[in-house]
């Protein structure tokens, strides 16, 4: 498996400026949630014993957010994070070419 696609290591999430980590995990916490929406929509909880209604419609954007931040949160979410933090180290170096990013090895 190539460097880009493989998890980062404990390591080198810790290496990362933490805006830069927050944001990965933002993005791929809604790209989690706008994949588990169809899923939530199939479902016909008027069939359980306490779901249904339009209240918990109104409220199902907001259930699915919270449960894909913490599926992202805990590790569990579709691995887009640690592509996305690579590929901004690897523009903020060619913004300042004199700096080395934290992951980047040197050639």
């Amino acid at each position: 498996m190539d460097r880009i696609h493989r998890a980062l290591t404990p390591a080198e999430r810790a290496a990362v400026p933490p805006k830069m980590r927050q944001a990965a995990e933002r993005f791929e916490a809604q790209a989690f949630a706008a994949l588990m929406k169809p899923a939530f929509d199939a479902a016909d909880p008027s069939k359980g014993r306490f779901g249904g209604g339009p209240a918990e419609a109104q409220w199902r954007s907001f259930l699915l957010d919270e449960y894909s931040k913490k599926a992202v949160g805990a590790g569990q979410g579709l691995g887009l994070g640690d592509s996305l933090l690579r590929e901004m180290l690897r523009r903020q170096g060619e913004q300042n070419p004199g700096q080395q990013t934290t992951m980047e090895t040197p050639r």
